[in-house]
């Protein structure tokens, strides 16, 4: 991003020379723009943020400099050359220029689908330059629509789906890494749509209904209709993913369009920055429900906040919040499934279970009150869903599979510049390091891999090679994929020795960009203040307090605010305040950190731990109490798992939960068998069993944790005695041919008599990439069963994409096969009763009676353990 108006000049004189056209040529639109603009410049004047705004500019520059600037969240105007923006502009002119749709896009689309850089949380980067230079000679010649299936083929040459932290990398690092999570690959696609003028926008489901997870895609605009497609995973025609029938079955999807904006969809919430529609009606069946707070008398709540609510991941999760009216009314249109509608107000709360479709009305009162102990039970049903799927020709389908395959061959060419494992030990041999650190920190960092290990290399040269691998081991196999040098040296080299690694060294604390920070403020802050705030850090609380204004309301989308840009602007949102805090912290050489599972900030000072209040008081620790559960174990769960089956959430005083983020191996042993030390509040427990078919047995428990005494519940586990029966038949003289053999065998044969589980895979494809992931996190009591597992692939092929280093170790008791004509997967599919040949994965438990007693399709959450539950039952 150093270079961004090489051509600034002679593009400005060449818009100059073909007239002065308008970028908003709606007068009333651009004048709404131009308010809400000097609303933000009155709100903001600290920093000079708005620079761009006073050079040179032509009509249409101004206008979209004016627009953009006008809705950024505060983190793309701190945080960026003053130039950044105007080019990024320019560069989707000319997009619109060369590319040979670029009349047929309308002005609003171009406006808020086209010009914006950002897509999600990710950092900004100059990939619309280098996308553009790749991309543009790719699809000259071909139509709208081709061309968004061919930017799809070129993405997924860049990079293929691999699970990864929740921090969002740009689209430049995941192009350098190869791969990402859904948020990042749909990340890349949109930007690399954007890149050749071609309408782009993030979908997005907050939780599935039906099983425990979220998703995101890509809509892309093409000849005057919006199209969907799966982010890398390119298909033959527009229209079709893997997740068809999961988006079915959806409650609720939604983009965040930049701006102000009226497109006709339903507007799911409003905020300075973005304007969130609803776009679950693309998808599946939809209904309108309308809400009515009430208090206990009956009469209308206003300003209630209402939270309609997804069980997903054992949480009670806000899909969708709303502000009740003058009338206590609120209003959503999801899938045809239960939701949970959760009405707040100050300190009073109610909820209820609402099933979309059937019930159009309903009234919640606030009938309960914080601090009240109770427990309810909620049985839930997702959406049954439907496949929508557009029908794709046997020619189509090999062509997509000989293209996707030599795509795989071009992305493998490069990922085999990434360190292996025996470069990364004679790396480590050569610079007198340990190799046992060194070798996994190497292989991590993948595409970064130059980046690490100059860094590693130089500070060995000067002695400093423990100190460095401390640091590196601070960080995420994410971060060490795409830090930058000049961060690793900043704090390396401006951190004191044998200052804590974690609490001082580390340049991360949450989720936020990571810079080179501590060199910045050890010269920004005069030395007098720094001999204050090291001698006594609430000094430092105090001046946060008075000196940094808070903004939470102008960046709504929680775009993190770096710490140099917090200072700059003086202003910032909680969450980039709080990373400021232990930011400049750190640089003086004080213990901070951000509490992972509470969220607070902490201090460490004279060996005693505050939590940093930027009310102005200076407290120790919250006061805390203890939180037990007693539980009586049920069938093949005897040790339930936070997030799988549990999970805590402490009320903010007002009605409204956070959840507690413990880790993800916690379980009701670890936390409260014993008893959980917690700060004092309210709590609530949720617990809850995902059936096969994805409805969910749940229970909630509100109850008070006090201050010095232990608070005594249990945790319930629900059970249906009738889940586990027979629901299909299976052929088990069905053959196919095992991997390394020439002659076919039958399923009978490879498993022996008893019961067995059979799967068909789709290799390289997410939903299959889960299910092995789901297989291999229960390895344990899958080999315990004895029983054999039969994995097979669709064809030869198709096996040749699976690379099991991919995967964490397999059970031992899998016999992998090819179901070469298909047979199995025909017979799978008309014996359950599903259309087009099923959705991979298939799987099966069955027995040589041919009895089918489980069956799974497609994409789905947590099969390792529904899989574990059924064959402990038989």
């Amino acid at each position: 991003m150093k270079r961004y108006l090489l051509c600034g000049t002679l593009f400005a004189l060449l818009l100059a020379a073909c007239g002065q056209k308008h970028f908003i040529s709606d007068k009333a639109y651009r004048a709404a723009v131009e308010a809400d603009l000097a609303a933000k410049r009155k709100a903001l004047p600290d920093g000079n943020l708005f620079g761009v705004l006073d050079s040179p500019l032509s009509t249409s520059e101004r206008e979209a400099m004016t627009f953009l600037y006008a809705y950024l969240p505060l983190g793309d105007l701190t945080d960026y050359p003053v130039d950044y923006h105007l080019e990024n502009y320019r560069l989707a002119e000319r997009a619109r220029r060369t590319m040979p749709w670029g009349k047929s896009v309308s002005e609003e689309l171009f406006r808020h689908f086209v010009v914006p850089v950002r897509v999600n949380n990710e950092n900004l980067d100059d990939s619309r330059r280098v996308f553009y230079d790749e991309l543009a000679p790719r699809v000259a010649g071909l139509s709208m629509y081709d061309a968004v299936l061919e930017v799809n083929h070129w993405c997924h040459e860049k990079a293929v789906y691999t699970p990864s932290d929740a921090r969002t990398s740009s689209p430049l690092a995941t192009v350098r890494t190869a791969s990402g999570r859904c948020g990042e690959e749909s990340t890349l696609l949109v930007a690399a749509l954007r890149s050749v003028g071609i309408p782009a926008r993030q979908v997005y489901t907050p939780r599935w209904a039906h099983t425990d997870d979220n998703h995101a895609w890509v809509e892309a605009w093409a000849d005057g209709r919006w199209y969907f497609l799966g982010a890398c995973e390119p298909e033959p025609v527009l229209n079709l993913g893997w997740f068809n029938a999961p988006a079915s079955r959806g409650m609720l999807m939604h983009t965040k369009v930049f701006g102000r904006y009226a497109g006709g969809e339903e507007v799911v919430n409003t905020t300075p920055n973005t304007t969130e529609i609803n776009v679950t009606a693309n998808y599946a069946d939809t209904a309108s429900v309308r809400v009515t707070v009430t208090d206990t008398q009956g009469r209308p709540v206003e300003g209630a906040r209402v939270e309609y609510k997804l069980y997903n991941y054992a949480e009670l999760y806000p899909v969708a919040a709303r502000t009740s009216d003058a009338a206590g009314r609120s209003s959503l249109s999801a899938g045809l499934g239960d939701l949970v509608v959760w009405a707040s107000k100050a300190g009073r709360f109610g909820f209820r279970k609402v099933s979309v479709g059937k019930d159009r009305e309903v009234v919640v009162p606030l009938d309960k009150q914080e601090g009240e102990a109770f427990g309810t039970d909620l049985d839930l049903t997702p959406p049954p869903g439907k496949d929508r799927s557009p029908s794709v020709t046997p020619q189509q389908r090999a062509e997509n599979d000989r293209r996707m395959m030599r795509e795989d061959s071009v992305r493998k060419a490069y990922t085999a510049t990434f360190a292996s494992r025996e470069q990364a030990g004679r790396f480590a041999k050569e610079h007198g390091l340990d190799s046992a650190t060194v070798i996994p920190l190497l292989v991590a960092s993948k595409g970064n891999h130059a980046v690490v290990s100059g860094f590693l290399a130089d500070a060995a040269r000067a002695g400093n090679g423990p100190r460095a691998l401390e640091l590196l081991g601070t960080l995420s196999e994410k971060d060490l994929r795409d830090v930058q040098r000049e961060v690793l040296d900043d704090h390396l080299e401006n951190t004191p020795a044998g200052a804590d690694a974690r609490l001082v060294l580390c340049p991360r604390v949450e989720n936020e960009m990571l810079t080179p920070y501590k060199a910045f403020f050890r010269q920004a802050i005069p030395a007098d203040e720094t001999d204050r705030f090291r001698d006594d850090p609430s000094r430092l609380v105090a001046w946060c307090s008075e000196h940094i204004a808070p903004c939470d309301s102008l960046n709504a989308p929680r775009i993190l605010v770096s710490p140099q840009g917090v200072w700059r602007a003086r202003r910032a949102d909680s969450a980039s305040r709080d990373i400021f805090f232990v930011a400049v912290a750190r640089s003086l050489g004080i213990a901070a950190w951000k509490d992972a599972v509470t969220g607070r900030v902490r201090y460490r000072h004279r060996g005693c731990e505050y939590d940093a209040d930027f009310g102005g008081a200076v407290r120790p620790a919250a006061p805390r109490g203890v939180l037990q559960a007693a539980y009586r174990p049920i069938a093949l769960l005897d040790n339930p798992k936070y997030y799988n089956h549990f999970t805590l959430s402490k009320s903010d005083g007002k009605g409204a939960f956070r959840l507690l983020n413990y880790e993800e191996e916690a379980t009701w042993r670890s936390l409260l068998a014993g008893g959980e030390e917690l700060e004092s509040g309210y709590y609530m427990l949720v617990s809850g069993t995902r059936l096969a078919a994805g409805n969910v047995l749940a229970r909630i428990v509100c109850l008070p944790v006090e201050a010095g005494r232990t608070a005594r519940t249990e945790l319930v586990m629900r059970e249906d005695a009738g889940e586990i029966r027979v629901i299909g038949s299976f052929d088990s003289e069905a053959r196919f041919r095992p991997v390394g053999k020439t002659e076919p065998q039958s399923i009978l044969q490879t498993t022996g008599r008893g019961y067995f589980i059979v799967g068909l895979l789709g290799a390289g494809e997410e939903p299959t990439n889960h299910t092995l992931r789901d297989l291999a996190a229960h390895r344990q009591q899958l080999e315990e069963w004895g029983r054999q597992i039969v994995l097979l692939f669709p064809s030869e092929e198709n096996y040749r994409k699976f690379d099991p280093q991919e995967f964490p170790p397999l059970p031992r008791n899998i016999t992998l096969g090819i179901d070469s004509d298909g047979s199995i997967r025909r017979m799978m599919a008309e014996n359950m009763k599903r259309p087009h040949g099923g959705r991979l994965p298939l799987l099966v438990v069955a027995d040589t009676f041919n009895r089918v007693v489980f069956f799974s399709e497609g994409y789905s959450i947590g099969s390792g353990e529904q899989l574990t539950k059924v064959i402990g039952g038989l």
